[in-house]
């Protein structure tokens, strides 16, 4: 299967899975309420430093700053191995000010420069996309 294929269909996963763990209480909430999904490219050789470094430090930081991590996965394309991950947020201006306050952080700022200084650069190329339901979304 092409690359591009596989890429697609697990964006096709990750939001459908999203969208299971969504529950808006308020039409309004719905309308404007949107996901962002994240995927980064992580490389074999570290990758466990890269999930530790994660795990235990950026998803707690993150949480100060208001995001909520639907849910996170490892995926294997041919040729390179990725993390992918769902943040929900109520709106983009919520989204855009908690993505600038985090990379902001010095404790952030601190571990990132102390674990690539361990263990080399631990993320290659990010994508992201921000996800806008339609109004026939379940």
């Amino acid at each position: 299967m092409p690359r591009r294929l596989r890429r697609w269909g697990l964006i096709a996963a990750a939001l459908t899975a999203a969208a299971l763990f969504t529950i808006p209480t308020r039409a309004t909430e719905r309308a404007t309420m949107i996901e962002q999904l994240r995927i980064y490219e992580i490389f074999d050789g570290n990758k466990a430093a890269f999930h530790a470094r994660f795990r235990d430090h950026a998803a707690r930081i993150m949480k100060r700053y208001g995001f909520e991590i639907a849910a996170m996965w490892e995926a294997k394309a041919k040729d390179r191995t990725e993390f992918v991950y769902v943040l929900r947020w109520p709106d983009e201006a919520t989204m855009r000010e908690s993505w600038a306050r985090f990379m902001q952080d010095a404790e952030w700022a601190a571990i990132k420069e102390r674990t690539a200084a361990e263990h080399g650069r631990l993320v290659g190329a990010i994508e992201e996309r921000v996800l806008r339901r339609t109004s026939y979304s379940p």
